[in-house]
């Protein structure tokens, strides 16, 4: 049987499951944000955020929102900004990428990925950036992320947080590139 995924929108149907993946991907790190911040990201930038369906069900999440470079949201904050309107900036930073616990090692997070570049591709975005938080940096670097040293995360973002980003191109992850998000060191900034 062939599982029906689904990258699209989020839907405000969606955030009691985001939140309850959002905590148990990041409260164990202390990185855990609440509801509120989590949705005013996505209001940043619709655009840039996506919910992963596998079979009708919800999955995984991506949220992604301009920012300019060596810069990332404030993990204590609401965004400021809401509505389709972007921030003046080339870079495009993943913020959070989760995907449910029972179905990772799948390689669905690749999915979210993909669309995550086809969208920064199609807006005009030149990087991606993220903070690799919880260990990540290795995992990241072999996805072709480098770690900046001019964007220092503050102390809230954990003590082995470091900011990462890669220029965008067209490249899509392979079939069988192994599972993108393997435990709880997803970016988070």
């Amino acid at each position: 049987m062939t599982d029906d995924i689904r990258v699209r929108r989020i839907a405000d149907g969606d955030w009691d499951g985001i939140v309850a993946l959002e905590s148990r991907a990041y409260a164990p790190l202390g990185l855990s944000e609440g509801r509120a911040a989590l949705e005013s990201r996505m209001r940043a930038s619709p655009a840039t955020c996506f919910a992963l369906d596998l079979d009708g069900e919800l999955a995984g999440y991506l949220l992604a929102l301009p920012y300019p470079e060596s810069a990332y949201p404030d993990l204590g904050e609401r965004e400021r900004q809401s509505g389709p309107a972007p921030l003046p900036t080339r870079n495009l930073h993943l913020h959070d990428i989760v995907v449910a616990e029972h179905l990772r090692h799948r390689g669905l997070a690749r999915h979210l990925l993909r669309q995550l570049t086809g969208t920064a591709l199609k807006h005009g975005y030149e990087k991606l950036s993220l903070v690799a938080v919880g260990g990540s940096e290795t995992f990241w670097s072999a996805r072709g992320f480098t770690a900046r040293r001019g964007g220092v995360p503050p102390a809230g973002y954990g003590p082995t947080a470091v900011y990462m980003s890669k220029a965008v191109t067209a490249e899509a992850p392979s079939p069988e590139e192994p599972e993108m998000w393997a435990d709880a060191g997803a970016p988070r900034a």
